[in-house]
């Protein structure tokens, strides 16, 4: 008889998270192992978010780590940084160390069966790329038809809420994380000033080495930071948010059942791909 291994990945954002409360309340016969894998370059709340969650959770959160710090990687890719079309960092300090954890079950033949945070709305949109068959993803959300306002249900009746990095930026992953946008840059300077010293010097080394050095298109990090630059980036920000307000006000101008809920970070995300292989980071 084949044995069966449960484990689902927190990345320390609010799908994963209320995925393990749902699970941990309508399935607690399903034995589940909660990892976080730890590139070491997370926020403090995602790490405080993680913590609170743990007192939720009946089980242990097992936190795995890369073998090797980011400067190591970095040189081993020749100082290029990581991008959307070259995610080096989430294989060799997420998928690398998730597989490495689970290398002997598979040697032994054990089915892994990893639970995945895809809501019922984002059907359709992939997730990790098992390269062994043994490995099987489950998504509860969507059998379940969870969408993103039972997944913020979920948190809530739990007592958890939103880590608080959502108060400025719209997903979890390291701090330096190239699918930022601006204001997320900006956010990041402001909250936690030596991690956005620490990007800005990651680029720096990036150029000193003649490869493509910024972590975002045609702007450098310490272009980002000037003044003039950051009270545009705001300003921009806000005008895109107050679009929002008044497409969310005209949906429920007739319509008085529907809540008139504030605008939050994550509902203005232009351009949201966090596809494949990164859901291990932003889920």
């Amino acid at each position: 008889m084949t044995k069966t291994r449960h484990v689902l990945g927190l990345s320390g954002g609010k799908d994963s998270a209320a995925l393990a409360i749902h699970i941990d309340k309508n399935y607690p016969d399903i034995p589940v192992e909660y990892f976080f894998t730890d590139t070491g370059y997370e926020l403090q709340e995602t790490y405080d978010f993680l913590n609170k969650l743990k007192t939720r959770l009946k089980k242990p959160i097992h936190y795995i780590k890369p073998k090797n710090n980011f400067d190591y990687y970095m040189k081993k890719y020749n100082n290029f940084l990581p991008s959307a079309t070259a995610r080096w960092c989430t294989i060799e300090m997420k998928l690398k160390p998730f597989e490495n954890w689970i290398k002997d079950s598979l040697k032994e033949g054990t089915e892994i069966i990893t639970y995945v945070g895809i809501r019922f709305d984002e059907r359709g949109r992939v997730g990790y790329k098992p390269t062994n068959p043994l490995i099987k993803a489950k998504f509860p959300f969507i059998d379940d038809m969870i969408d993103r306002e039972g997944v913020i249900s979920i948190l809530e009746d739990s007592g958890l809420g939103l880590p608080d990095y959502y108060k400025w930026r719209s997903r979890s992953g390291c701090s330096f994380c190239f699918f930022q946008r601006k204001i997320e840059w900006v956010g990041l300077k402001e909250n936690h000033p030596e991690k956005f010293a620490y990007a800005k010097k990651l680029e720096k080394n990036a150029k000193d080495h003649e490869s493509p050095f910024t972590w975002n298109q045609r702007e450098s990090l310490e272009e980002l930071e000037q003044p003039e630059r950051v009270a545009k980036i705001k300003s921009n920000y806000e005008k895109q948010l107050e679009n929002l307000r008044q497409k969310k006000a005209d949906k429920i101008k007739n319509n008085p059942f529907l809540k008139d809920e504030e605008i939050i970070v994550d509902d203005n995300i232009a351009n949201d791909d966090v596809s494949s292989s990164c859901l291990i980071c932003h889920k």
